[in-house]
């Protein structure tokens, strides 16, 4: 451990000694901001999805789906350019920018914007889920209160990566989920000082979230299985993660290579970009079953399909390049919940394929496929487990879909050693020539990260 990680850790325990009651009431507050906008985020995108369901019991498809997806495209894309242009995109890469020292815009002006921006672009159809402007929120909640308390830079660092982990805690209702992700990903620290500030406010995002919905502390159980894993399976979920991680790795570049084409094309016209996607992907999803125009729903058919294998493929070829398109347009909306709806259908179609073969199904490989996509995507397996546990809340899925994460994950690394947020980044950095430049990104990214516990982030 060097001086200056020494040193960070000193400057956050005397601050917990002498305003521990106003450290701990500011971690109180975070989590409640992060559950509060977490869940207006859900109730707003159910709302807005429901009206446009019974739009389609009067209207034809062809004229509600455009329609409406060009329209929520304009508006959102207008509210962000002119409101708050930090809150565009999937959220995590601006959580992450600034974590590694960036000039990133934060605060409760940015999370607003994302809150109303993401209910209104995803709501009108952009296939994208509510976890990344979560973290974005709940990181924008936790840098006000750190402004507020006058904290030491290094204590914002903490209660950013605390805040954006209590984002992921309230939407997937998955508080360990939340924490490994802010010390996976945002903060590679295991101070135990700063493993109790995150671990508090991940834990009290998840407790507002269920209060807030009115679901108490009851044991809420979305998707029961019968978990029968036999020792053959454990080879059949190694060979899951294998074809999972090349997939993902399709998949990340795919994204990645709309993003920079949506760069050229449209340079920094966000609402022209959104508005075009918005209107390619109401026409797209009109031709579609009445199955795709609930995008939040197909991951219940996917757990609980039963085999249908058609479905399992259709979805996850129409997602795979919706997504990348929806990504593509800037629109203020995350990657999580397509990639854990992707790894399902994978996931699903392999359990089929094994049944077909042997007559046995293995249980546990819908959920495996969810998790090793986001491992494989985000470079985070222990994170991508625990969101894979989130829904059937059962402890015996957890060796199985690990087994099946780190296998994913180490496929994935042997093309990249970055995950796709860290590949944004340096898109970011490189806007219009990404494609063309790889040793630079590399060498960049590589330097930003061996730097990224030695400096403190922007104020």
């Amino acid at each position: 451990m060097n001086n200056q990680q020494i040193n960070s850790g000193r400057s956050i325990r005397n601050l917990l000694r002498q305003r521990w009651l106003v450290v701990s009431f500011a971690l109180m507050l975070t989590g409640l901001g992060a559950a509060l906008t977490g869940t207006l985020f859900q109730k707003g995108i159910y709302g807005l999805n429901e009206w446009r369901l019974n739009l389609l019991e009067t209207l034809p498809p062809w004229l509600v789906l455009p329609l409406l997806g060009s329209l929520g495209g304009l508006i959102s894309a207008t509210i962000i350019s002119k409101f708050a242009p930090a809150a565009g995109g999937s959220g995590v890469t601006q959580v992450m920018a600034w974590m590694r020292h960036r000039q990133v815009p934060m605060g409760l002006k940015v999370g607003l914007g994302k809150l109303i921006g993401g209910i209104i672009a995803i709501g009108s159809g952009f296939p994208l889920g509510p976890e990344g402007p979560a973290v974005q929120m709940g990181g924008s909640i936790a840098w006000q209160m750190a402004q507020w308390l006058k904290a030491p830079i290094t204590f914002r660092r903490v209660i950013v990566a605390a805040g954006s982990g209590a984002g992921i805690a309230a939407i997937f209702s998955a508080p360990i989920g939340g924490f490994i992700y802010a010390i996976e990903e945002l903060l590679n620290s295991s101070r135990p000082v700063v493993l109790l500030l995150v671990v508090v406010t991940t834990f009290w995002a998840d407790s507002w979230a269920d209060i807030l919905q009115g679901q108490g502390f009851e044991l809420d159980i979305d998707f029961p299985l019968n978990i029968n894993v036999l020792p053959i399976d454990f080879i059949y979920l190694i060979g899951l993660g294998v074809i999972v991680g090349i997939l993902a790795q399709l998949y990340c570049q795919y994204v990645l290579i709309m993003q920079q084409l949506g760069n050229i094309w449209f340079k920094n016209k966000l609402i022209q970009k959104m508005t075009i996607s918005g209107f390619l992907l109401g026409s797209i999803f009109s031709f579609l079953p009445s199955e795709f125009h609930h995008v939040g729903e197909l991951k219940k058919l996917i757990v609980l399909g039963n085999g249908n294998i058609s479905l399992a493929l259709g979805t996850f070829i129409v997602l795979f390049f919706s997504t990348g398109l929806a990504a593509a347009s800037g629109a203020p909306g995350g990657l999580f919940f397509p990639m854990l709806i992707l790894g399902g259908c994978i996931g699903s179609a392999c359990g089929t394929w094994v049944e077909a073969l042997t007559g046995h199904f293995p249980t546990t490989y819908t959920l495996a496929g969810m998790g090793a996509f986001v491992a494989a995507c985000t470079r985070t397996p222990i994170c991508a487990m625990f969101l894979a546990f989130a829904p059937t809340k059962n402890l015996l899925i957890l060796k199985p879909v690990l087994l099946t994460c780190l296998t994913s994950f180490l496929i994935a690394r042997i093309f990249n050693n970055h995950s796709i947020y860290e590949r944004q980044i340096a898109m970011e950095m490189n806007p219009t020539n990404y494609l063309f430049s790889n040793n630079k990104r590399e060498n960049s990214l590589e330097s930003t990260n061996e730097n990224n516990q030695l400096t403190s982030p922007p104020q």
